[in-house]
């Protein structure tokens, strides 16, 4: 293997795969994914923006190892990942051939990865799949750990399955295709791992945001790698999220709620909404009186460095009013018997689960929120 190429195993006894970063990981995938198969050939989910840049790459790579493929190209966006485009993957996938034991390929960012999981799982009760991410957000969070899924009128991801990968490949190179915003946009799901539990691995990421954001590859190899053994980690504990992998959701149950609001459309992507959700928490740890002050602010102009929203007010067009938000935070997946679920911090790196916040509270912050 190439000595560029770092690995995360994600240990889950019988169902443990490999996560490959490093460059050119598309153009040998054939390689890498041949080991795999029970026979030679794959089927490939990706869209349209995707395909132009990395489908030839990856095509190519599998015909050197002799690997057939089709491939399916999908229109980009969140809008995708619904009820419609699930059925037009599943039933693609039978038309093609597709047996148990095949490998479905996820060729993209966060919403093919969800949606081409969700997927396999269920055609034919489950076929194997592998994630080659090409987004930040999707090399650091959304291709590691299972979560497949869509999202219907309710809300985000609330319907989905646990389904694990086989391999993941994360391409660095992919990532200099994307735009600033998209590449930022993953890099707040960066930013929760120091949050969450490594206030030395936030510090590194404010020493070194300007070479992430200029593209210095060494950087930006290390902030993934450190996101995906932070996630790894946390995975192979609690798979199902019965307990702490609910931690990797810091920022999520304001942040869903507000990708909600603004119908998932461009107007807020995932990582911009998770971007404002985690300054909101610390705002209510704060508020609550768990969390020093100063380290709300150090997140909050840390955020606005990378360029990203950190207030409601970023947000671009209407929003509910705060009983609105609250409506919608309700419909998050950790809601247990009714009451919600939110990941607070005692500081940076210290965050922690807890059920136990009034909606007095919380209304109090998000109407101070929008005057803000």
């Amino acid at each position: 293997m190439n000595a560029a190429v770092k690995t995360v195993r994600v240990e889950l006894a019988d169902r443990a795969y490999d996560i490959l970063v490093g460059p050119k990981l598309i153009a040998r995938a054939g390689e890498y994914l041949k080991p795999l198969l029970r026979r030679a050939r794959v089927a490939i989910v990706t869209d349209e923006t995707v395909a132009r840049l990395h489908l030839p790459a990856l095509n190519a790579s599998l015909d050197a190892a002799g690997i057939r493929h089709d491939a399916i190209v999908m229109t980009p966006g969140e809008a995708t990942k619904n009820f419609t485009q699930l059925q037009r993957v599943a039933e693609w996938l039978l038309e093609t051939g597709v047996e148990r034991g095949d490998l479905v390929i996820a060729l993209g960012g966060g919403v093919i990865g969800d949606l081409t999981g969700f997927a396999a799982a269920i055609t034919r009760r489950g076929v194997d799949f592998a994630q080659i991410p090409t987004t930040l957000l999707s090399q650091v969070d959304s291709s590691v750990g299972g979560k497949t899924g869509i999202n219907t009128p309710q809300g985000k991801n609330l319907v989905g399955a646990f389904y694990q990968p086989r391999l993941v490949l994360a391409d660095t190179g992919a990532l200099e295709t994307l735009p600033t915003r998209e590449l930022m946009a993953g890099y707040a799901e960066v930013v929760k791992y120091g949050l969450i539990n490594d206030r030395p691995f936030f510090d590194w990421l404010e020493a070194n945001l300007d070479a992430i954001k200029a593209g210095d590859a060494a950087a930006r190899t290390h902030a993934i790698v450190k996101s995906c053994e932070a996630k790894a980690a946390i995975v192979a504990l609690d798979e199902r999220e019965s307990n702490v992998r609910a931690l990797l959701n810091l920022g999520h149950t304001f942040g869903h709620a507000l990708e909600a609001a603004t119908g998932f459309s461009d107007r807020l992507v995932h990582g911009e909404g998770v971007a404002v959700g985690m300054a909101l928490a610390f705002d209510l740890s704060v508020k609550l009186g768990l969390c020093p002050g100063q380290d709300a602010t150090r997140l909050r102009r840390h955020l606005e460095r990378a360029g990203l929203p950190n207030r409601l007010a970023d947000v671009k067009g209407p929003l509910p009013d705060a009983d609105g938000l609250i409506a919608l935070m309700g419909q998050d997946k950790k809601v247990v018997d009714g009451q919600l679920t939110f990941i607070l911090a005692r500081g940076i790196g210290d965050a922690f689960i807890t059920r136990d916040v009034g909606l007095p509270a919380l209304r109090d912050l998000l109407k101070e929120r929008e005057a803000a």
